[in-house]
């Protein structure tokens, strides 16, 4: 039996291209009354309501939002750590430390699955709270750390990308596995996983720094022998750790070149960081189509320093980039936050970030970091219905400021500096509503 219509109608921001490189007057599109209609997972019609009404099936159900809300695709986090999000907020101390204080000693947790389980759950609800529909996700060394969250993810019906760690070094004994190990684990894995419903896998060599060059060598085996699977891994975050992959790898001319030599640069590699990367990296990293996932919120809770998205996005050489939490030196599911530090990273590096372009970097921008600009990140027919509803009065003091917004730029930049989950109204999953905020009761 065929599903219904249905579809939703109110102010629709959406994106058609590049807005780094095409301009946002080309590729920004804002309906102020739009109806956007779903059926089977997918984007059916889009536009003016007027245009649109007509066109709908006789027995579709619209819901209409108002006008002081936003329908944008839904969120996506380019980089993140579903198995760091019991030590949020764990104080301070940088990278290093901070793995070996918190996050190993959390990680080891998940060699229980019913842990795994658990906080994929809550994982995954938080980001449905914060609108966000598609991530790219660090699990752990354990397989069954994965299988837990692609099938709490498969229950909710989101897409998502994820993938074992793979370290056989410098870690902890219950956090290490081998070259072989690592392979095989990996390799059945994808068998399980890569394709199957909206899941994607992702081959994880947490960073070079924890493998060996033999482990090395077969991440990057693994991956080749995979086409349309991912890779994710770190670079240049930290001077400290930059330092020490280069010390370990002192053959090859410089940290990216580690991964380049081992064959875990191209499409459909996603990189957390980039902020310690030099201008012949960054080329290499356009050359090749690897994207960097910007993560403003924990290079500033880590100290690590202040990416240069504008210089990564330059003209001649511009980088695929995309905006990640990074969770839990990340402290916020929250896109709307992240695009706050984001703001600030910019402006400390003499670059302020327009809210238009911060918008598109949550939503399309992150989608052509994936290579999945074709499928999730902008409404339009034929793309996945992946949709997040704003609530542009959602707190007293927005509702507030809203009062003195001139503009549809000035009410996003209200949103990503004032606005956190609470703004949220709806997410919705693959055509469904999967999220729902509880009614507000103001003082």
């Amino acid at each position: 039996m065929a599903s219904a219509t249905t579809a939703i109608r109110g102010p629709v921001l959406t994106y058609t291209g590049d807005a780094f490189l095409e301009g946002l007057e080309r590729t920004m599109r804002y309906e102020s009354d739009a109806i956007v209609a779903m059926k089977d997972g997918k984007v059916t019609h889009f536009g003016a309501a007027n245009a649109v009404r007509d066109a709908l099936p006789p027995d579709t159900t619209v819901r209409h939002l108002g006008k002081d809300t936003l329908t944008m695709a839904g969120f996506i986090d380019c980089h993140v750590h579903y198995a760091q999000t019991q030590i949020i907020g764990a104080y301070g101390e940088q990278l290093i430390d901070w793995l070996d204080e918190y996050t190993f000693s959390a990680e080891q947790q998940f060699a229980d699955k019913a842990h795994a389980r658990d906080v994929a759950r809550v994982f995954l609800k938080e980001c449905l709270r914060a609108g966000t529909t598609t991530a790219a996700v660090f699990c752990t060394v354990h397989p069954q750390s994965v299988d837990a969250f692609f099938e709490e993810s498969a229950a909710l019906g989101t897409r998502m990308i994820a993938g074992k760690v793979m370290m056989d070094r410098n870690a902890p004994g219950a956090l290490t596995d081998t070259p072989k190990k690592g392979y095989d684990e990996t390799k059945a894995l994808i068998g399980t996983w890569h394709g199957k419903g909206r899941h994607l896998y992702c081959v994880t060599p947490r960073f070079a720094p924890t493998s060996s060059p033999e482990q090395m060598e077969m991440a990057g085996a693994v991956w080749n022998e995979h086409p349309g699977t991912y890779l994710q891994s770190h670079v240049a975050e930290n001077r400290g750790e930059v330092a020490w992959a280069r010390a370990l790898y002192p053959e090859r001319k410089g940290y990216l070149d580690i991964y380049d030599h081992f064959g875990q640069l191209g499409k459909r590699a996603i990189y957390g960081h980039g902020i310690w990367l030099t201008e012949d990296e960054l080329r290499r990293c356009h050359d090749t189509g690897t994207a960097i996932a910007h993560c403003p919120t924990s290079n500033f809770f880590l100290g690590s320093g202040c990416f240069n998205l504008r210089n990564a996005k330059k003209a001649g050489r511009p980088v695929r980039i995309g905006l990640g939490t990074d969770l839990g030196a990340g402290t916020s599911f929250s896109m709307l936050q992240t695009l706050n530090e984001a703001y600030k990273a910019a402006q400390l590096n003499g670059n302020p970030l327009s809210s238009g372009h911060a918008f598109y970097l949550a939503t399309r921008g992150s989608a052509h970091s994936l290579y999945l600009e074709d499928t999730i990140g902008s409404i339009a027919p034929g793309m996945e219905a992946d949709l997040v509803v704003l609530d542009l009065k959602s707190t007293p003091i927005i509702e507030y400021r809203m009062g003195y917004c001139n503009d549809l730029d000035d009410a996003l930049f209200i949103q990503m500096t004032l606005g956190d989950d609470r703004a949220v109204l709806a997410t919705y999953v693959a055509g469904q509503l999967a999220y729902t905020r509880p009614a507000r009761h103001d003082a």
